[in-house]
């Protein structure tokens, strides 16, 4: 493949992705909405990245773990290779997440009964908290 094409076909990746992020978001409506942020695309409160740093070492009651002794501190230390780098993380995309292993609609030994009993200020506390941290996260520029 040329590098013309190459670079076109990243380009057009690039601009399929800003197109969705921005069919995402919502603008604000009117003054009563002065000073806050947009609503997720999780359809979730505001969240709150201290109380989320609050839960996120709180022992969960389905597994007696918290979310940083599997993710470690900031999220960015996991204690398995197969478990996610959360720091620096789209919060939206980490809300997500959290509300499918609510649901069950998506399962893990784990994560699915960690995530039952959250509230949906749960899920953005935390989101916003880990999506806040520094990030590890790298793209696969330059990746054959």
């Amino acid at each position: 493949m040329s590098k013309a094409t190459h670079a076109m076909r990243r380009l057009a990746v690039v601009l399929f992705a800003a197109s969705a992020l921005a069919s995402c978001s919502s603008e604000t409506s009117g003054p009563e909405d002065a000073g806050h942020a947009a609503s997720s695309s999780a359809g979730l409160p505001d969240g709150r990245p201290a109380h989320g740093e609050q839960l996120a070492q709180a022992k969960g009651k389905a597994t007696g773990q918290s979310c940083i002794d599997c993710h470690g501190a900031d999220g960015n230390a996991p204690i398995d290779a197969t478990y996610p780098r959360l720091g620096g993380q789209y919060p939206d995309y980490l809300a997500h997440a959290l509300q499918a292993y609510r649901s069950q609609d998506r399962q893990h030994a784990l994560m699915t009964p960690q995530a039952a009993d959250l509230s949906d200020q749960d899920i953005a506390d935390l989101a916003a908290y880990f999506g806040s941290r520094p990030g590890q996260l790298r793209d696969l520029h330059g990746v054959n």
